[in-house]
């Protein structure tokens, strides 16, 4: 194994770990954000949203 081998394998399997967990974030996002309209379409809200006028606790 040459040394210009290691060194451009290592830097090209780093740059493949970090566009992994990227994708994996991005994706991960999405479906969280389709979870949680689910939710709010269902009518639960979240703690921090404020209660609309007229609605009490």
């Amino acid at each position: 194994m040459s040394h210009p081998f290691y060194v451009f394998g290592s830097y090209g399997f780093a740059a493949f770990m970090i566009l992994a967990i990227i994708a994996w974030v991005w994706i991960d996002g999405r479906l969280r954000r389709r979870e949680l309209a689910a939710l709010e379409a269902s009518g639960i809200r979240r703690r921090s949203q404020r209660a609309p006028e007229g609605e009490t606790k």
